[in-house]
């Protein structure tokens, strides 16, 4: 018997809580200690593959000082086409990158950088070395 597949939206609100808790510099055992649970059952909430209880997650985003609906932010919608991203929803690939460890030390870091010329150098230096052409926004 094959094993289920998570649903996108709870592997998103799970993504939502890893880079949230990786933002404040907590680990899962500590968070794990502030639910009354085992870091095993946070790394199962963070890949998706439990499904996390709304008390639980109210309690999470007491815990990670976020409102229960920053988990919902650019969560993939279910409509009449099926599952999927809304157009204006930042690629998925945007949220992946921002919870690891390096897309958040970037992200802090490059918003630290108070003048907007080195900021859009930055984007220009990042832009020639993986050699794409930058895309209109």
């Amino acid at each position: 018997m094959a094993k289920k597949a998570p649903n996108p939206i709870d592997k998103h609100v799970g993504s939502r809580v890893r880079m949230r808790r990786m933002m404040v510099s907590m680990s899962q055992e500590k968070l794990g200690e502030h639910l009354g649970i085992t870091f095993q059952q946070i790394q199962k909430y963070e890949k998706g593959t439990n499904r996390i209880g709304a008390s639980r997650l109210q309690q999470i985003s007491t815990v990670l000082g976020v409102p229960v609906a920053f988990f919902f932010e650019g969560a993939p919608t279910v409509g009449p086409e099926g599952e999927g991203f809304s157009e204006d929803q930042s690629p998925a690939y945007v949220s992946d990158f921002l919870a690891t460890s390096d897309g958040l030390t970037l992200t802090r870091n490059f918003m630290r950088i108070t003048d907007p010329k080195v900021r859009r150098r930055i984007v220009e230096l990042v832009i020639a070395i993986a050699g794409e052409a930058e895309t209109p926004t």
